[in-house]
């Protein structure tokens, strides 16, 4: 487990990538393309975790409401009925990919359908944007921005402390921030609409993990790191008089309001030479208590001590459950039974080995056990049992010695919650998934309560490289950070294992054998060991092949489209190419080190390599490097390409930088001359996929701009047109790493993801008849057509649904206006992917420009979220301009 986690290409992006400035393109030599639209359905290739979860957050007031924040992954709410996790940030789009590592979430208990996340990735130069809090009414279906004047780091240190965003449970509409880099505290007065500094709070902290870092990365100041309200000190409708808050700060760690923010004190008596990672108050019994490390986390932290503070009397009692001579960890994670507030719960989050350890405590912190204990070293007693049948690949393949298990309880544990309606039910995040447990009780009565993984939703790895092999038992094969990768034989299955033989915390690239797929290759980091591995299998097992001198990385690989050589661009070291499984690697000639490799998928001695805006190949197995003469291709390395399967020479090559070149480019001739399709305004990924029913060319993939607009696209007719087949609401922030279509299924794609996983879309068009192939011109929709309605999701006052719209005639619509009406006194409230207006009862939903064009047996959905007062009827008709549609 990489024990930080960083965007792939970050330094790129923040280089220009989604700067603002105008685009400096070559002529137009290509058609314009044009748009179609096409309806998907996306989900996640089943991994179950992946990534670090900072936090968990239950509702205090309605049971079984519960979210989930992610370091880079976005934001989660809990699904009761089936115990799953579904993503409520999707609709981050590509121009704030940084919104996707949620700093701080808050869950109102006035009125639980509001939820808020505070959202930014870095507050270094690496995040080109400015952090937000995002608000929401209706549990995060749909979101509101407020904009900050500051960053916000919810991949940086200290970012498991928390929570920094807390809601007043008197007064709903007052919201505090705690900021990081001397930003200070931060309030809104208007339910996070706008927000204000609180210019007399007297400390913005001090504390960070390494300040001679220059990157700016861990000398930031971490800042303001947890609010938290004492309830009891309110009234419904008044502002809650006293509230705590956290610094970074060893010194200062703790001060208190008691007239409602408006004037602030360091808590007398407070302990010195520590940080307090949360603040947990018990307003019942009067404690507030502290989890305190000598580090900010979430992996650092070698000292710790518990604290409790006695409310009324200013009382302060170290109840460290075990000594702090006896500590080689910081503690966090701090939670309290609601249902029995003087029992208490804490992590020793940074004990990596030989696993983290929980501690528990039914008398306020006066007496403690821990979930393992030693019996004679190094033979443990757990107070549990571990069942992680549902994601296997959390034991990663180890054998350790004790008094190490496997699988571990986990590692950087700063989040542990005990739901606040169920002492039975408790969640911890750990560096790899969420864990869990419902008969928590046990521990009390001295039998052993069972942890697993309650996980299953919350997708939270990034991903580097993807392929799609034509044949054999793998449907998909992932490089991934931090877990290495895995073979998906079943995309709705969690795969046993991730690649083991050698296993790779990071996997960089990977590549098979096009006319003998058995045959994979992939490169990756490891701090110690080979940085190769082959298969002859289809990537169900795994051998390590030998490095050259001087590698430090894994860079990129080419398997020959028969598997009898490689070629190899590491990390460290130039390009080098093998015949065989890599036992001997040679240099290769005529290409720089770093270059970017692949191959061509027909003749087995032909490979290719770019660096820095030159294009090369090599026809004698990469042996030697010949550069090419064509220019105009992107100057920078933020390139991805690829040669077509079942084609000679033929190379598709996306990328670049919003100050110089950027888009798509075509060769036919093994790269010698490339032509720019200029119907596409940027594009940073390339892929292909199995052609549609009657093509003649197989179905490409990117991740583009086109027409305006960023998103997932799809053309079957070889660039000419273009069918952008994801919507406002499934963006997930950056996707600029890999895109694979499925060789085998038409419409079938694969997306790469920084911290959502591997996202793949299934196309409602089999057939690929509305899949980009030029659109009738008729300019008013006529013909049948038949609408789906379906409620997709409820609460009260609120409701989300889709709505779908089939075109069931003969000739294709080149626009379309959908009208309803409400029974019950419904209002839509947001709408996405049309444009809508209502008056009274009545609705009318148009297209927006890029799902215009509907070809006759194709369809186009839209979403919206709405208010309903009580009783929520479907429409039971629906009219597309004057045409009556069936409902289904």
């Amino acid at each position: 487990m990489r024990r930080t986690r960083i965007l792939t290409a970050v330094m790129a992006l923040a280089a220009g990538l989604l700067a603002g400035s105008p685009l400096a393109l070559a002529a137009p030599s290509a058609p314009e393309s044009t748009l179609t639209a096409d309806t998907y359905t996306w989900k996640n290739a089943r991994i179950d975790g992946g990534g670090f979860v900072p936090g968990i957050v239950f509702n205090r007031t309605e049971k079984n409401l519960a979210y989930a924040r992610t370091d880079i992954g976005g934001a989660y709410r809990w699904q009761e009925p089936t115990k799953t996790w579904t993503p409520i940030t999707d609709s981050v789009g590509w121009d704030r990919w940084g919104h996707t590592g949620v700093v701080s979430l808050a869950s109102d208990s006035v009125d639980p359908n509001k939820v808020y996340a505070a959202v930014g990735t870095y507050t270094n130069s690496w995040d080109p944007g400015n952090g937000a809090v995002l608000r929401s009414g209706d549990r995060g279906a749909s979101w509101q921005r407020a904009d900050l004047p500051f960053k916000l780091g919810g991949n940086m240190p200290g970012r498991g402390m928390g929570e920094r965003l807390a809601v007043d449970p008197n007064r709903n509409s007052v919201l505090y921030l705690g900021a990081p880099s001397g930003k200070g505290l931060w309030r809104s007065t208007d339910s996070g609409a706008t927000w204000a500094q609180v210019a007399n709070f007297p400390n913005v902290g001090n504390y960070a993990q390494d300040p001679a870092d220059t990157s700016g990365y861990a000398s930031d100041n971490q800042g303001i790191v947890w609010v938290t309200f004492d309830e009891s000190t309110g009234t419904a409708g008044n502002a809650t008089r006293t509230i705590y808050v956290g610094v970074a700060d060893k010194d200062n760690a703790v001060y208190r309001s008691t007239d409602a923010g408006a004037t602030w004190s360091r808590l007398a008596g407070q302990p010195t030479g520590y940080l307090a990672h949360k603040g947990v108050l018990d307003a019942k019994n009067g404690y507030l208590y502290l989890p305190y490390s000598d580090k900010g986390g979430p992996y650092d932290g070698g000292k710790g001590q518990l604290w409790r503070y006695a409310t009324a009397t200013g009382t302060w009692k170290n109840i460290s459950p075990v000594a702090e001579a006896d500590t080689s960890y910081g503690f966090s994670g701090l939670t309290i039974d609601r249902q029995k507030p003087g029992t208490v719960m804490a992590t020793a989050y940074s004990s990596w080995w030989p696993d983290t350890q929980l501690f528990r405590s039914t008398d306020s912190g006066g007496t403690w056990t821990k979930a393992w204990d030693y019996t004679s070293y190094p033979t443990r007693a757990n107070r549990y049992t571990m069942d992680v049948s549902s994601s296997p690949w959390l034991t990663f393949g180890a054998n350790p010695s004790p008094p190490e298990q496997s699988p571990k309880l986990g590692w950087m544990t700063e989040s542990l919650e005990i739901d606040p309606f169920n002492s039975n039910r408790m969640m911890y995040g750990t560096g790899a998934t969420v864990y869990g447990t419902e008969n928590l009780t046990n521990w009390d009565s001295g039998s052993q309560f069972t942890i697993k993984p309650m996980v299953q939703g919350l997708e939270e790895t990034a991903v580097n490289d993807l392929a799609a092999p034509p044949s054999g038992g793998a449907v998909l094969l992932s490089a991934l950070g931090d877990i290495g990768g895995f073979r998906h034989t079943d995309l709705t299955k969690v795969p046993s294992m991730m690649f083991t033989s050698p296993t790779f915390t990071t996997t960089t690239s990977l590549d098979y054998a096009e006319t003998n797929p058995g045959i994979v290759a992939r490169v990756g980091d490891l701090d110690s060991g080979p940085h190769v591995a082959f298969s002859t299998d289809n990537g169900a097992n795994w051998f390590a092949g030998t490095d050259p001198s001087g590698v430090s990385g894994g860079g990129t690989i080419a398997s020959a489209s028969d598997g009898s050589r490689f070629v190899w661009s590491p990390a460290g070291t130039g390009v080098r190419y093998a015949t065989g499984f890599g036992t001997s690697w040679s240099a290769s000639t005529g290409v720089p080190a770093g270059a970017i490799v692949e191959s061509d998928r027909v003749d087995p001695k032909t490979f290719y390599g770019f660096k820095s805006g030159t294009f090369y190949a090599s026809s004698d197995g990469g042996a030697t490097f010949t550069a090419s003469a064509a220019t105009g291709l992107p100057a920078g390395d933020s390139v991805r390409f690829k040669a077509l399967p079942g084609t000679k020479g033929e190379i598709w090559l996306a990328g670049g930088a919003a100050d110089g070149a950027y888009g798509l480019w075509h060769s036919t001739d093994s790269g010698k001359t490339f032509t720019k399709l200029s119907g596409v305004d940027q594009a940073d990924t390339i892929g292909f996929g199995k052609a549609a029913t009657g093509a003649a060319y197989q179905t490409l993939y990117t991740s583009a701009k086109i027409g305006g607009v960023r998103g997932i696209f799809r053309s079957t007719d070889k660039g000419a047109s273009w069918t952008r087949i994801n919507d406002d609401a499934h963006q997930w922030g950056w996707t600029g790493g890999a895109i694979t279509g499925d060789p085998r299924v038409f419409g079938r794609v694969y997306v790469s993801t920084n911290g959502r996983g591997v996202v793949y879309g299934e196309s409602s068009d089999a057939s690929g008849g509305g899949g980009g192939g030029g659109t009738d011109p008729t300019p008013t929709p006529t013909g049948a057509c038949a609408v789906t309605y379906k409620v997709t999701g409820e609460w009260s006052g609120g409701f989300q649904a889709e709505v779908k719209l089939s075109n069931t005639g003969t000739t294709a619509w080149n626009s379309w206006s959908l009208g309803w009406s409400f029974p019950n006194g419904q209002t839509v409230s947001q709408l996405w992917n049309a444009e809508y207006s209502q008056s009274g009862a009545t609705v009318t939903a148009k297209n927006v420009n890029w799902n215009a064009n509907v070809a006759a047996g194709s369809s186009v959905t839209f979403g919206f979220t709405g208010n309903s007062p009580g009783t929520n009827g479907k429409p039971s008709a629906f009219k597309l301009g004057d045409q009556s549609c069936t409902v289904a």
